[in-house]
């Protein structure tokens, strides 16, 4: 922490809003530095901790919860380098807002990036009480010690309440350098700590998104083109306005923004459902634009014939995959195809906004609110302190709430009908009109030696990008999407080569959960495990070769990878498994792995397929994701990555046809349900390592693991997904 300067208490409250009564400590991300408020109250603008003079213990939020649980790991990370009692603590959800560093929740980074940062917040409030208990009892600071919200006199064994030093530790200044604690003596990091939320959301008390209210607010929902991007023709609204309890019905442009909304016709009314009964009774006429022919079928095999011929080469190519194929003892390909998703969150999309006398306000659940602040502004034409977004909890995101074009639609209605409105999504429109993961076909050939052994490995891949979302025309992937497993692979072979095969969007494509290691991890695990068959060796044992020697990738680069923690893992989980112990008849065991975000997870699958119906029985998986800051939040994150594997696995599909999204509610696009779930065995490694991912890298081998076993249980191979389109559910 470096630098330290001052603020007076009016403008202090006029920029933040916040009673007196407490010392408030804030960091800023952007540049490690602690700006004070030396009042008598407060100090710093970026607020994490306020200390009241009753010994209450207030930590700000930066990232967004979704159930994750990291409104409580990353404010007991504070709390523990504080030597706070954790009873003191509440907690409250900062706005979106760049003074309170990257405020992203997604891309599995939230524990990553900002663990440190806010152990040194803790660090350094601790610092400064621990002064000016000192300077109370005169002294040195080395003879005091903190310790369950008291500093403790370690020669007298007095003891000073945290509260109670409050106006004391106002006039200390901050110090620029602090020590954290050692693993060993952490209260709270590496622990299961109750979450702090846990009685809100038991007891119904919550505030989602959609509970959100205001005095005299309608609400909206929205009819939309069936093919993305297609416009408004013409709309009859006579019938609608009929239905009792509507009280508007207004057309709504596109926004030509990453982010910006789709457009359409919008009714309002009193209350959601006659907004949604009046959206019945309209008659609308689109133009279907340019996307209003996708057939996702159709494209699927475009993208297929594309992947089974030359493509635009990839970095690193290493050797020469020609003459390794050309000298092999036996060549192997394969092609695997996987559809769109759709993330499905249980609370749809929603938005609360009330523009008004130059300024916008939003209450909404939201994955990236800087994003939505930044849209909102543009969209408006005003300045950037003029939109106050505030983040209310999430009913699940999985990605598709880091994308804000629910708070253009409702900031567009309030503007034109001068209200506060908010605008709900159905769950046919959060099917049909989202962000969707993308559409994927690969192609992959290797060649084994007369031992079984690699020699080369060739891999094309083609799925619309999701920078076609921010740069209309991109019809190749990003680098960062090929990094996702796809040319990063962890393995020993001589001669390799990456290709990438052309794929234009026709809708709009986003991350989801996991993002691009579902299908390449889908694709290598998969066929890693037809080389094995190929060379009549044990799968895991191949994977193990494949892998190895111990080694470390690049120097100077985050979180670099590490064979011997992948190997770790996989041998772990077939341990736990029973790997190779005798199966009942139509049982089978299959395994699967991926180094994704940093983290590294295996993970074996137990089916049966009995009259030509598949059951997952089992599911073991193992994680190494570095020093684990909340064991209960990583235990229910991997247990949820589970069944959202199994989900894509089993029902996973988004189609397309005239333009439009043939699903639309969970009868057709259907999920893994309490009946179908498993017993979930979920094992830690325990690491002094940095903190990597949690939230994705537990889905990516679920899917290639279930079909691995079922060729165990039954010598078939599925390479497309879902196993639905093959009658096995």
């Amino acid at each position: 922490m470096e630098g330290i300067q001052n603020m007076s208490r009016r403008n202090f409250v006029k920029v933040f809003g916040l009673a007196s009564g407490g010392l408030i400590i804030g960091c800023q991300f952007s540049n490690n530095e602690i700006v004070r408020i030396d009042d008598g109250t407060t100090f710093a603008p970026n607020l994490f901790i306020q200390l009241k003079k009753d010994g209450k213990l207030i930590l700000l939020s930066s990232r967004s919860e979704m159930g994750q649980g990291i409104r409580t790991s990353l404010t007991s990370a504070i709390a523990d380098e504080m030597d706070a009692d954790w009873s003191f603590v509440s907690v409250e959800q900062a706005t979106g807002d760049r003074k309170f560093g990257n405020q992203n929740t997604d891309g599995s980074r939230s524990v990553r990036t900002i663990l440190e940062p806010m152990r040194r917040l803790g660090a350094t409030a601790k610092a400064m009480l621990i002064s000016a208990a000192a300077k109370k009892w005169e002294v040195s600071e080395a003879d005091c010690t903190a310790a369950m919200h008291y500093v403790i006199n370690k020669k007298s064994n007095d003891k000073l309440f945290f509260g109670d030093l409050v106006e004391a530790a106002m006039q200390i200044e901050a110090p620029k350098e602090v020590v954290l604690k050692d693993k060993k003596d952490f209260t709270y990091i590496g622990k299961s700590l109750k979450s702090i939320d846990i009685k809100d959301f038991t007891h119904g008390s919550a505030i989602y998104g959609l509970d959100a209210r205001l005095p005299g607010m309608k609400f909206a929902t929205i009819a939309r083109c069936p093919s993305t991007f297609g416009t408004l023709k013409s709309f009859e609204s006579k019938k609608a306005l009929e239905v009792s309890g509507v009280t508007d019905v207004i057309a709504l442009d596109r926004v030509k923004r990453p982010f910006g909304m789709l457009g359409g016709v919008a009714v309002i009314a009193t209350n959601t459902w006659a907004a949604i009964q009046g959206r019945k009774q309209l008659d609308v006429l689109w133009n279907k634009g340019t996307n209003g022919n996708y057939d996702s079928k159709k494209y699927m095999q475009t993208l297929t014939n594309r992947v089974h011929n030359k493509a635009k080469l990839i970095a690193p190519t290493v050797g020469n995959t020609t003459n390794a194929f050309s000298k092999a003892h036996q060549t192997v390909e394969a092609t695997y195809q996987l559809p769109h998703l759709a993330h499905a969150p249980m609370e749809v999309p929603n938005a609360l906004a009330w523009v008004h006398d130059g300024i916008c306000e939003v209450w909404a659940p939201l994955q990236d609110p800087q994003t939505a602040r930044a849209e909102a502004a543009a969209y408006l034409g005003i300045e950037l302190e003029k939109v106050t977004i505030n983040v209310t909890f999430l009913g699940g995101g999985f990605g598709r709430k880091s994308k804000p074009d629910f708070v253009i639609e409702a900031i567009a209605v309030s503007q034109k009908i001068k209200a506060p409105v908010q605008v709900v999504w159905t769950r046919e429109d959060d099917i049909q009109h989202s962000y969707y993961h993308t559409t994927n076909a690969q192609y992959l050939k290797a060649s084994l030696d007369a031992n079984g052994k690699v020699t080369g490995w060739l891999h094309r891949t083609a799925f619309p990008s999701i920078n076609s979302t921010f740069a209309p025309g991109t019809n190749y992937a990003a680098d960062w999407e090929i990094g996702q497993g796809m040319n990063n692979i962890p393995f020993e072979i001589e001669n390799v080569r990456y290709e990438n095969a052309k794929a234009e969007p026709f809708v709009r494509i986003g991350w989801l959960r996991s993002v691009c290691a579902i299908f390449h991890s889908f694709g290598i695990n998969s066929f890693i495990d037809e080389l094995a068959d190929k060379a009549q060796k044990d799968p895991l044992a191949f994977k193990l070769d494949l892998i190895g020697s111990d080694r470390i990738g690049k120097e100077n680069v985050p979180h670099p990878l590490n064979t011997k923690r992948l190997k770790n893992v996989m041998n772990i989980a077939a341990k736990k498994a029973g790997w190779g112990k005798k199966l009942p008849e139509g049982h089978g065991l299959g395994i699967a792995f991926y180094y994704s975000f940093f983290s590294y997870v295996a993970t074996v699958v137990e089916v049966s397929v009995i009259n030509d119906k598949v059951k997952v029985h089992n599911i073991w998986s193992v994680l190494d994701c570095g020093m684990v800051v909340n064991k209960d939040n990583v235990l229910n994150q991997m247990e949820g990555a589970a069944i959202f594997g199994m989900s894509i696995a089993l029902h996973g599909k988004i189609t397309a046809k005239d333009g439009a999204i043939e699903q639309s509610n969970f009868h057709d696009y259907k999920m893994t349900r309490m009946n179908d779930a498993p017993p979930i065995d979920i094992t830690l490694i325990e690491s002094d390592e940095a903190p990597t991912g949690v939230g994705e890298p537990g889905v990516p081998p679920v899917a290639p693991a279930i079909t691995n076993a079922i060729f165990n249980a039954t010598g078939k191979r599925y390479r497309t997904l879902p196993l639905s389109d093959h009658g096995l559910v």
